[in-house]
């Protein structure tokens, strides 16, 4: 086979995040709950955002849980950092951050075979980014992001303004994303895998030559058995001594 080096078109991985490698709950959902702990916002806050939320579901469902970040405004962007130095091995063992098992096993063989691994997920990419630096750690593969951006607001330090920046990363957005990632880095899509759980996914698994639906809701479950993909159950998550010598596989593959 030729080599990526020769001028081959290489091989994708896309991941969705939540769901497909994180179990419940959602990581943005984690990232609120870290805010309230740290009395950066309030449930007060967070209640009157849901309200506006149930407000315009009935006239734009998908816009009304993919666009507003209101709860988000004013808030400075260093805190993604502060939190994610808060995810130390003993979060990861209690579940802040523990990733499904079979999914870091297929993170690590997609590397091992010199493929370029995205996170191609809905969730906020602030929030994205910790999640793939975390997964860094356990697999020798170097993941790139492509998710849901914020609007940062005028001046210093910096803050959001509690809207997104462009699209939010779902649906038709995926197979955008899927085909600009291709164009930017020379990837073959009919060679390539994508996994994903929910119809916002679908896009995604049709645009390449091996779709993967991991613990599929109903619907996705039905497109996957029409369509031949592959479907996983994923429900053991990484931590204790497994997370350990995930670790220590990752650190003898760096050298």
């Amino acid at each position: 086979m030729t080599s990526p080096g020769m001028g081959a078109e290489m091989t994708g991985a896309f991941f969705d995040l939540d769901r497909t490698l994180l179990p419940p709950r959602s990581l943005e959902w984690r990232f609120i709950g870290y805010l309230l702990e740290r009395d950066q916002i309030s449930s007060v806050q967070v209640g009157r955002w849901l309200t506006r939320l149930a407000g315009s579901f009935w006239r734009d469902p998908h816009g009304a849980t993919a666009g507003n970040k209101s709860y988000l405004g004013g808030l400075r962007e260093a805190l993604v950092e502060e939190w994610e130095k808060s995810l130390g091995p003993e979060f990861f063992c209690g579940g802040a951050l523990a990733f499904f098992d079979e999914g870091v096993q297929r993170i690590a063989w997609h590397g091992a075979q010199s493929h370029r691994v995205f996170l191609v997920s809905g969730t906020l990419a602030p929030l994205a980014r910790v999640a793939a630096r975390n997964l860094a750690e356990l697999v020798s593969a170097k993941i790139e992001v492509c998710a849901t951006e914020l609007q940062i607001a005028p001046g210093r330090p910096r803050t959001w303004d509690g809207r997104i920046a462009g699209g939010h990363m779902s649906g038709g957005a995926k197979w955008c994303a899927l085909r600009m990632l291709a164009a930017r880095h020379g990837l073959d899509l009919s060679r390539s895998y994508a996994y994903g759980n929910s119809t916002g996914d679908r896009p995604m698994l049709e645009a390449v030559g091996h779709g993967i639906a991991v613990n599929p809701t109903r619907f996705l479950a039905r497109v996957a058995r029409k369509r031949g993909w592959e479907t996983c159950v994923w429900e053991k998550t990484l931590g204790g001594m497994a997370l350990v010598a995930a670790r220590r596989r990752a650190a003898q593959a760096a050298r």
